[in-house]
């Protein structure tokens, strides 16, 4: 294994009910959109990828607010404002990392693994997540975000860039997601993929996964080691061969 890369919201940090499901209802409060998402609208709204994709789908099926400027200056202004809203809620540190996410990155960057993200969030709201893994431990994980890439998740494409981009072949990198989305995206790259599940996401189906976990843990409660990522990229080098002979 070269890479280990991790999604975001879900994965890093539990982000979706009381962070960027807020932060967009404020976004709609201050441009006077009249549309608030509650909790089980939101659980639906996020089997589509992408916050600006989510607008466009709730509008879509709903009603369109008024828009002088136009639909797609619109939703660039609301997802802007939202953007602003959830990095005052992570700043403020109301949506602390998942247990076992520092414990695990640390270990990878120890070993000389590179540490990625990928997510379809904007550049600045990951990077307001990864930012409290720390100052010796952000700067050295590469971040992969928003429209780095044209095709959301479950399309593999923003995987693919990554492995791309960190010079490694996708064979070689684990993935961490905690939605099926993610796993489809992770699996269709072809990397092995760990699922962490999160409050949105616990009755979601996760065939495919190389194991399923409600968190990382830690001490004295790991679920997930360094190791045991190292582990799947051995057993899925032997299925190759197995398959290839």
């Amino acid at each position: 294994m070269q890479a280990l890369i991790f999604d975001c919201d879900g994965v890093l940090a539990e982000t979706e009910r009381d962070g960027h499901r807020v932060a967009f209802n404020r976004a709609f409060a201050t441009l006077g959109v009249g549309v608030e998402w509650s909790v089980g609208r939101y659980q639906e709204l996020l089997k589509t990828a992408g916050g600006k994709e989510r607008m466009r789908r709730s509008f879509d099926e709903t009603r369109w607010p008024e828009a002088a400027k136009g639909r797609d200056r619109l939703i660039a202004d609301l997802h802007q404002l939202k953007t602003e809203f959830f990095t005052q809620i992570v700043e403020r540190g109301l949506l602390p990392l998942r247990t076992g996410v520092a414990r695990l990155v640390g270990e990878a960057l120890a070993e000389g693994v590179k540490v990625a993200v990928c997510s379809t969030a904007s550049e600045l709201v990951v990077q307001a997540i990864v930012n409290q893994l720390g100052p010796e431990r952000a700067p050295r994980i590469a971040i992969f975000a928003g429209d780095v890439v044209s095709a959301k998740k479950p399309d593999p494409a923003i995987y693919l860039y990554a492995a791309r981009s960190l010079e490694v072949a996708p064979g070689d990198c684990v993935v961490i997601e905690d939605n099926n989305n993610g796993l489809q995206a992770a699996l269709a790259a072809g990397m092995p993929c760990i699922v962490t599940t999160s409050f949105y996401t616990r009755s979601e189906d996760f065939t495919g996964a190389a194991k399923v976990v409600s968190e990382l843990g830690d001490f004295p409660t790991v679920l997930v080691t360094l190791e045991g990522c190292r582990a799947l990229r051995v057993a899925g080098r032997l299925n190759d061969e197995v398959r290839g002979n």
